[in-house]
């Protein structure tokens, strides 16, 4: 059975929806733990209320990236994980930190990458006329919101759009995208070939 440890920094919906897809699904892993870097993250009180081991390192006692990467290195390590899940982690990570976990990290970033790094991905999607936005999973390199993309959700931008319904859109489709993804790496269905993510059964990676 493998071990997960999640790491988020506020409510952690995508937390949720993964912990109880792995309940729901049977996979054949265990949410080992929940790591936040901000002590008042609510998702902290939905792990524990699920009896998910949980932790804390506050950035904010830290003088330096690297202080806290390290920090949190020892934390997460303390959970043996096979695979560390970023839900809203909302923290820029050493390229040191990256490596260690080379392979078995993944985030989910709210835009079809490699469109829109960064933050405010909405609003810059609308304000580019895009007709479609969505978001992406993919594994986690030391360049900002780079690396392999395992799978993406897209919905279409509606006339009318803000910034706030178009998240809502499309978060709404990272709470299925992402634990689809998240079980294919719990069953060892992905292969990366030249900076592309295969799924060994062709399992459609485009969420429509």
């Amino acid at each position: 059975m493998k071990n997960l440890v999640v790491l988020i920094s506020g409510r952690g919906s995508n937390m949720e929806a993964i912990v109880q897809a792995c309940a729901t699904e049977g996979w054949n892993a265990r949410i080992a733990a929940v790591v936040s870097n901000q002590p008042d993250a609510s998702g902290l009180a939905f792990a524990r209320a699920r009896g998910i081991a949980t932790a804390v390192v506050d950035h904010r006692q830290h003088a330096s990236r690297e202080s806290f990467d390290a920090a949190l290195r020892e934390v997460i390590d303390g959970f043996a994980p096979d695979l560390l899940v970023l839900a809203g982690f909302m923290r820029i990570l050493t390229p040191g930190f990256v490596s260690h976990y080379a392979g078995r990290m993944v985030n989910v970033h709210p835009s079809l990458l490699p469109a829109f790094t960064g933050l405010h991905t909405h609003r810059r999607a609308i304000e580019a006329g895009c007709k479609a936005a969505g978001a992406t999973v993919h594994f986690v390199t030391a360049e900002l919101d780079h690396g392999p993309i395992i799978a993406q959700a897209v919905v279409p931008v509606l006339p009318g759009d803000t910034e706030e319904t178009l998240a809502a859109r499309v978060l709404a489709r990272e709470h299925v995208l992402y634990p689809r993804a998240v079980r294919w790496l719990v069953d060892g269905l992905l292969r990366v070939e030249d900076a592309t993510v295969r799924h060994l059964r062709g399992e459609p990676q485009l969420l429509v």
